[in-house]
């Protein structure tokens, strides 16, 4: 019987050394993705300020056309 319990404590032993070098890759990974979407997120959030500025100009532009 107590052979049976030592196998049974090796095999979860092994088991939580492979869980936790699998959750440290998913930890790396998910940082790295973390860099991409913050990347991501900048540009986009230039794009917007530039579509944003485009339209104000646009509208200021039609205002002053309509006013002369």
């Amino acid at each position: 019987m107590s052979d049976r319990a030592e196998q049974a404590l090796e095999k979860i032993a092994k088991h939580e050394q492979e869980c936790a070098q699998r959750w440290g890759e998913a930890l790396t990974e998910l940082r790295n993705l973390r860099k991409v979407a913050d990347a991501h997120a900048a540009r986009w959030e230039r794009l917007a300020w530039l579509v944003v500025a485009s339209a104000a100009t646009a509208v200021i532009t039609l205002l002053m056309a309509n006013i002369q």
